[in-house]
């Protein structure tokens, strides 16, 4: 197995990690990355199968759990009910209740408000050039999650703000003043939701968070840490890889000259999502010991499963670096998958394939006015700003 240097802050790699993960796929399907201190599948083949095996998983082993430093206590008093960083059966029961209220049907009937709701957005631009990111893809999953817990429009940005700082725990420039930032956020995120689930407790509405309340009352026995968490989750999870992708593909529709229609929506934005994916590396531990693809795992060790490589590996994908919305192979790993795949992906897609037609129906000029920079967040990887003219 190759070795291989590569800090994930260098501004070469933020801007274009893809040669990078090209070595990694040339020495083969796995490869150690010294600054992350662990195994990496960089080959699609790898990344499909440790998504789906079993031997592996989120959950960190309780043998190499650490104390938590004093200053990080309110962060991970939220993510140690994360269904996210849990394995069954705990991820079952959470995950098995967020589904219940993340019916196609529900989802289905969000299209008419996305669309009035980007509509509303492109109105307000102001004249000249516009930022997309703060004036369009934002607020369109921000808002959506904001109205599916029955959260008012207006908190929408105090939402962004606590997400985007505790979102930042997981970025490679991660530093102490980062981690403050993030329990503070925690802190007052949770502390403002545990007054929300009072209210609804006592006047339910047609929401998200009542029916997560109905069912604890159901006898769920979900407790009001793991209603906070979930919440929570939905959101941060629910905004930043939207944001990242609709950003990353308008980026990459200008570009390439490319269009989206109602008509081609579906197939331009899974190959916006295939081609430049929101979340590049996501990690799990081994639970025995297992010999794939010529290693050897220990109970314990840490494999980073590199997303952003897979969608680009030539054995699956012809012509890999091009954008081709009518390409023909399998399926991406934006979402993930096995027990993990992401739980919002249908109100993913239908965001891109509802907003992104309308931009460029409503915007026939729509140019860049800048050369757009990807900002310095990897393990994510997402535009600084999107400058545009109409």
């Amino acid at each position: 197995m190759q070795r291989v240097s590569q800090s994930p802050t260098d501004p070469a790699f933020v801007q274009d990690p893809y040669p990078f993960y090209d070595r990694l796929r040339a020495g083969g399907d796995l490869a150690w990355w010294e600054e992350f201190g662990m195994v990496c599948a960089a080959s699609h083949r790898a990344v499909h199968a440790l998504l789906r095996d079993r031997r592996f998983g989120r959950e960190i082993p309780s043998e190499l759990l650490q104390p938590v430093p004093e200053h990080l206590r309110p962060f991970y008093k939220v993510e140690a009910h994360s269904m996210l960083e849990l394995e069954a059966p705990r991820h079952t029961r959470l995950r098995g209740l967020v589904l219940r209220a993340f019916t196609s049907r529900r989802i289905a009937a969000l299209g008419p408000e996305i669309a009035a709701l980007a509509h509303g957005l492109i109105d307000a631009f102001p004249e000249g050039a516009v930022d997309l990111l703060p004036a369009f893809c934002q607020p369109i999953p921000v808002i959506v999650i904001a109205r599916l817990l029955g959260v008012p429009d207006a908190m929408a940005p105090q939402l962004l703000d606590w997400s985007n700082a505790m979102v930042a725990m997981y970025q490679a420039r991660r530093t102490r003043e980062i981690e403050e930032a993030a329990s503070k956020a925690a802190s007052e995120f949770s502390a403002f939701l545990s007054e929300y689930i009072d209210a609804r407790r006592s006047d339910p509405r047609d929401d998200l968070l009542s029916q997560l309340i109905a069912a604890e009352e159901a006898g769920e026995k979900l407790s009001t840490e793991e209603l906070i968490t979930t919440c929570i989750l939905l959101l941060n999870a629910g905004h930043e890889a939207t944001v990242h992708t609709m950003g990353n593909g308008i980026k990459t529709l200008l570009e390439t000259g490319h269009g989206i229609t109602e008509v081609t929506a579906a197939p331009v934005c899974e190959e916006i999502m295939r081609h430049d994916p929101p979340l590049h590396l996501f990690s799990r531990y081994a639970y025995e010991e297992v010999d794939l693809f010529g290693h050897r795992f220990a109970r314990g060790d840490q494999v980073g499963l590199l997303l952003g490589a897979a969608g680009r590996d030539p054995e699956v994908y012809a012509a890999p670096h091009r954008f081709d919305p009518e390409r023909e192979g399998p399926a991406h790993h934006a979402f993930g998958g096995g027990p993990h795949f992401c739980v919002g992906a249908p109100l993913a897609r239908l965001e891109l394939q509802v907003a992104l037609p309308i931009l460029f129906a409503r915007c026939p000029g729509l140019r860049l006015a800048e050369a757009p920079r990807y900002a310095d967040l990897y393990h994510f990887h997402g535009l600084e700003r999107l400058l545009v003219t109409r």
